[in-house]
């Protein structure tokens, strides 16, 4: 019994750090990076499709790495979703609603998470042209006004899933054990879910600005 409470115990561990290295770190850069998009179509290809694919000189195992971890922290959060009570609907409290919304986005950020790759890396793998202009690509998927919907939708969706798994890791990890910490943390957690929704947002505008 107890190796069984250990094993729970560092799974769960592993699986909130997963969140924030490498998955939460890459979620951060990669809306940075977008954002570039707001410069233009041949600064975007240049300087941050180009240099970076030249930069990093293990991009593709960079890359695994990447999915790894998304794999490891989706599909153990999938576990956790499966084995959870959920009181929200009964218990309408602050912390029970957020509970719920932790599990919603977890589902909506790993689909959009798998629709995005598809529009983006396996298209450019499967079409020299796409990963030549990777802004014209996504500016052909952004003509579409339900794409845009879809992408606003799963950008809020992980954005607010990394921030408030922010503030789960610090109780989780003891670092925010008492009251005041934890309002402290939460505020801090809604500061970083809004600037991080605005980089993903005005990536968007970048790309295609005639929606915003």
């Amino acid at each position: 019994m107890a190796d069984s409470l250990n094993v729970h115990y560092l799974s769960r561990k592993i699986h909130s750090l997963l969140g924030l290295v490498p998955v939460g770190f890459f979620l951060c850069f990669h809306l940075w990076e977008n954002s570039m998009s707001r410069k233009g179509q041949a600064f975007f290809n240049e300087h941050v499709v180009e240099g970076i694919a030249t930069t990093l000189n293990y991009k593709l195992a960079i890359e695994l790495f990447l999915a790894a971890g998304i794999l490891a922290h989706g599909i153990y959060g999938l576990v956790i979703w499966w084995q959870s009570k959920n009181n929200a609907v009964r218990y309408a409290y602050e912390a029970n609603v957020r509970y719920l919304l932790q599990r919603i986005t977890a589902l909506i950020t790993l689909a959009f998470i798998i629709w995005h790759v598809w529009h983006t890396r396996i298209a450019a793998g499967l079409d020299a042209g796409v990963e030549a202009d990777l802004f014209g690509h996504l500016q052909q998927v952004y003509a579409n006004p339900l794409n845009v919907v879809l992408y606003m939708i799963g950008i809020t969706a992980a954005t607010f899933h990394l921030a408030d798994g922010l503030w789960l890791m610090g109780i989780n990890w003891g670092i925010t054990t008492h009251p005041r910490a934890q309002r402290i943390s939460l505020a801090a957690c809604g500061i970083v879910f809004v600037v991080l929704m605005f980089l993903g947002f005005h990536a968007l505008w970048g790309f295609n600005g005639r929606f915003f």
